[in-house]
């Protein structure tokens, strides 16, 4: 039960969990409320304002946090458990000034992964200070805790990466693509924004319902720094934010029994370069793992630059750790069919998890958060001299940084007061670079605002 007031545009509202955190200890309703007032206030308060503004047309989440400045939220303690008591929220989050549903949920998924994780495994477990195992471990501790891990299921996940600044072409590429996997008993994740996060998951609904598949799973996976930016979208039914982009990342890969690649920009990119440079490592050369790069006709130039980009700077063996397929989506189904019954054979000879990917290698240098400062970026390793799978670490730290400042809130910022980031290497890295950077912009890639997008990096060669 929640109860509202309307007003124009902003409610007020006190707001009830409906399960997993409906039940708490005395002692975790403290905890939860000391949290939510402390040092990580400001970042819940945005996450939750994120997920109130669902199904939001902006991606400038500097711009979202004034135009709510007077938006909050605070957990209230009661003999039962907790409310959370919200001020001046948008009132497309309620109907007849009732919370929806799924926005309601989300909320509550805030809470548990911002203050609750802080508290279990931020403090606790010192992530930051341990190996990569231990990292590892507290991911695995999130997603158990987020209820995300199901033990009884068979290999049916099909994480989905894409640009949330796509054509409508694109898009309904994206929901066909959806569609046919639905129609296959798969289950969707994505980053849980808009565009190539949204059109999979709404196809995959329509592809369940004929299927008559009542339990369809629609997994969206962000970060406390890229969710006001790409707020999650109505259909996500599971929502985890992870702490970090890295974690994000490792979560992506040690979830998915395939993944699919849409035409994106700068935080596609990301993706793909993260999960080239795990695929590369030695230790992951002979675990099976699909990955296809798709899209309709009007995409094959977009993903041409994208392969020989990984041609020009990682090389001929990151080419062959995917396939492109283009305006089939179908043959996608299919293929990703075949690979998932691969990686099912693969994990029970190893007796490996189907619901988590322990075998995968993903070394330390993957999982350090990478801070995009001006000096950070500056100072990046881009050379041919390395191993491919560290040039494709340094090459996503790149792209990360781009992406910060492009939306994230610390990004911008740091991009108005100290002007773009440099980013400098070998010539034989950087000219592919800035050419696939450029088409980016050419095609609107970067923003939702593409028509007036300014770059935040600068190419030194």
């Amino acid at each position: 039960m929640n109860n509202g007031a309307s007003f124009e545009s902003r409610i007020n509202a006190r707001v009830t969990p409906d399960g997993a955190m409906d039940v708490l200890s005395q002692l975790e309703v403290t905890e939860l409320c000391k949290a939510s007032q402390g040092d990580i206030y400001e970042l819940f308060r945005c996450c939750v304002l994120a997920v109130l503004n669902t199904g939001s047309h902006t991606d400038d989440s500097k711009r979202i946090m004034e135009e709510f400045k007077d938006f909050d939220v605070s957990v209230i303690q009661q003999e039962r458990g907790i409310k959370l008591e919200i001020t001046d929220a948008p009132a497309n989050a309620f109907v007849d000034g009732k919370m929806i549903d799924g926005i309601r949920e989300n909320i509550f998924a805030v809470l548990r992964d911002i203050v609750y994780v802080h508290n279990e495994i931020e403090i606790a477990s010192r992530l930051g200070e341990k190996p990569a195992e231990h990292t590892t471990n507290a991911i695995f501790d999130i997603l158990r805790n987020a209820k995300i891990l199901k033990t009884h299921w068979e290999p049916n996940l099909v994480v989905c990466w894409g640009g949330h600044s796509i054509s409508r072409g694109e898009y309904e590429y994206t929901k066909e693509v959806g569609h046919q996997l639905g129609l296959r008993g798969m289950d969707i994740c994505t980053g849980c924004g808009p565009g190539a996060m949204k059109g999979p998951m709404k196809g995959a609904t329509i592809g369940h319902a004929k299927q008559r598949i009542y339990d369809g799973r629609y997994i969206g996976i962000t970060e406390p720094g890229i969710i006001a930016a790409e707020s999650p979208n109505p259909i996500v039914n599971d929502l985890v934010i992870m702490p970090d982009i890295e974690k994000r990342l490792e979560s992506f890969v040690r979830l998915a029994h395939g993944i699919l690649a849409f035409p994106g920009g700068a935080g596609t990119a990301e993706e793909i370069l993260y999960i080239l440079g795990i695929l590369l490592h030695p230790d992951n050369q002979e675990m099976p793992f699909p990955l296809i790069l798709t899209g309709p006709k009007s995409a094959a130039d977009y993903f041409e630059t994208i392969h020989e980009f990984i041609g020009g700077t990682i090389g001929f063996s990151a080419q062959q750790k995917y396939k492109i397929i283009i305006d089939d989506p179908i043959l996608v189904a299919r293929e990703i069919a075949r690979g998932i019954d691969e990686v099912r054979a693969f994990r029970r000879e190893h007796s490996d998890a189907y619901y988590f990917n322990w075998l995968l290698k993903v070394a330390r240098d993957f999982q350090e958060p990478f801070e995009p400062s001006h000096e950070n970026m500056a100072s990046l390793s881009l050379s041919r001299n390395q191993k491919p799978h560290d040039l494709a670490s340094n090459l996503r730290r790149a792209f990360s940084g781009i992406v910060a400042g492009n939306v994230k809130a610390d990004g911008i910022q740091s991009i108005e007061e100290y002007g773009p980031f440099e980013i400098r290497g070998d010539r034989e890295i950087m000219e592919p670079l800035d050419a696939l950077l450029n088409s980016f912009v050419a095609q609107n890639r970067m923003k939702l605002e593409g028509s007036t997008y300014a770059p935040c990096y600068r190419i030194i060669r």
